[in-house]
C-alpha cells in the first residue's frame, strides 16, 4: 500500500513538473499578431479571463484559458490593470502578462494650437479617437466647474501644448491639465510683469494676450503689436482690432469682414467700444503672454498688416495712412 502511494506521489509530481515545464515553455514562445501589431483595451474591473479574451479578439495568437492559467500559476491573475495596450508580433505570453501587470498602457497625444478658440479645443478633445468623450454632454458651466475654474467663460483658459495621455483615458483629465497649465503660466508671467501696465488683473492680461495672438503674423512683431494696444489702453482709444469683431459675430462670420460688421455693436466689438472685450477671444501661447506683459517700448499707436505676415507701425494717423497706402493699396480702409 505504501509502495502504491509512493508511486502515485511520483506520478503526480512528474505530471505537475511536466505541466509546469510545458507552461514555462509556452510562456516564452513568440505569438503571432494580426497585421504585425495591434491594440486591445482592458475595461475597468476586468479580471484576467476577460483580459485574455480581449487579447485574443485583437488578433493575438493566444489561447485565453492557457494565458489565464499561466497568470494564475505565477500569482499575477489578480494584478491586471485597465487601459489600452499595444503589442507587436513576437511578444510572448509572459510578455503579455507582464504588460497587464505593470499597466504598460499605450500612449496617445493631442496638440492644442495657439490661437484656437474653445470650440476648436473642445472638438479636438471630444472627437479624439484615443480619448473618452466624457465631457460631451456637459454644458460650458458644468465644464467650468469640473476643471475647477473660477472664471465665468471658458475661452482662453487652456494652455496650448502637446498633451500625452494613456489611451482610452478621460478627455476631462486633459481639460484639467490644460487649465492648470494656463493658470500656472499666467500666474508666473503676471508676477514678473513690467511696471505701470494698464492691466488690473491676470485675466485682463489673458484677454489682451489672446488679441495679440490673433494679430501676430511674425514673431518679431509680437511685442510691438502688444505695445500699440497697451498705448491705446493708456489713452482710452478703442483697440480697433478685427479679430475681436469676428469673435463677436460668432457663426455669422462668412470669411469677409465688411464695414457694416465693424459698425455693428457687440460686447467684443473694439471699434464701437473702448477698453478690453469681456473675455479672451482665443487661446494665447506663452510668447503672447510674455509680449503682453513685457511690450516693446515706444509711442507707436497704429499698425497695419503688410505682405508675408509683417506689419508696419506708425506714431501718427498721417504716417499710418501712408503705410496703409503702401501695404494695402486698393484693399480698403485702414484697420486701425
Amino acid at each position: 500500500m505504501k509502495r502504491l502511494f509512493f508511486r502515485l506521489v511520483l506520478v503526480v509530481f512528474f505530471a505537475a513538473a511536466a505541466v509546469a515545464g510545458i507552461g514555462w515553455w509556452y510562456a516564452g514562445q513568440p505569438l503571432k499578431v494580426a497585421r504585425g501589431a495591434t491594440e486591445f483595451t482592458v475595461p475597468r474591473g476586468a479580471g484576467m479571463r476577460q483580459a485574455a479574451e480581449a487579447v485574443s479578439r485583437a488578433g493575438v495568437g493566444v489561447y485565453p484559458p492557457l494565458l489565464t492559467w499561466l497568470a494564475r500559476l505565477t500569482g499575477r491573475a489578480h494584478q491586471v490593470k485597465a487601459g489600452s495596450y499595444a503589442v507587436k508580433a513576437g511578444i510572448t505570453p509572459w510578455g503579455v502578462i507582464r504588460k497587464l501587470e505593470s499597466g504598460e498602457v499605450s500612449q496617445g497625444s493631442v496638440l492644442l494650437v495657439e490661437g484656437w478658440t474653445f470650440r476648436q479645443i473642445r472638438a479636438a478633445l471630444e472627437k479624439h479617437p484615443d480619448l473618452l468623450p466624457d465631457t460631451a454632454s456637459l454644458s460650458d458651466g458644468e465644464l467650468l466647474a469640473r476643471v475647477g475654474a473660477k472664471e465665468k467663460h471658458l475661452e482662453g483658459l487652456f494652455f496650448p501644448d502637446t498633451y500625452a495621455f494613456d489611451k482610452r483615458s478621460s478627455a476631462l483629465a486633459v481639460f484639467v491639465r490644460a487649465y492648470r497649465a494656463m493658470t500656472a503660466r499666467l500666474t508666473d508671467e503676471w508676477q514678473a510683469r513690467d511696471a505701470n501696465l494698464p492691466l488690473k488683473t491676470p485675466y485682463e492680461a489673458l484677454i489682451l494676450a489672446s488679441i495679440v495672438e490673433k494679430e501676430t503674423g511674425r514673431e518679431e512683431d509680437r511685442t510691438r503689436i502688444a505695445n500699440v494696444f497697451i498705448n491705446r489702453l493708456r489713452v482710452g482709444w478703442p483697440l480697433q482690432t478685427d479679430p475681436t469683431v469676428i469673435y463677436g459675430m460668432g457663426g455669422k462670420f462668412d470669411g469677409n469682414l465688411r464695414r457694416n460688421d465693424l459698425q455693428t455693436d457687440t460686447p467684443w466689438n473694439t471699434y464701437t467700444r473702448t477698453g478690453l472685450p469681456p473675455t479672451p477671444i482665443a487661446m494665447p501661447g506663452l510668447a503672447s503672454l510674455r509680449a503682453t506683459l513685457h511690450p516693446e517700448g515706444g509711442d507707436m499707436m497704429y499698425f497695419v498688416a503688410c505682405g508675408k505676415g509683417s506689419s508696419e507701425f506708425s506714431r501718427t494717423l498721417n504716417e499710418h495712412n501712408r503705410a496703409v497706402d503702401r501695404c494695402q493699396r486698393n484693399k480698403g480702409v485702414a484697420k486701425r
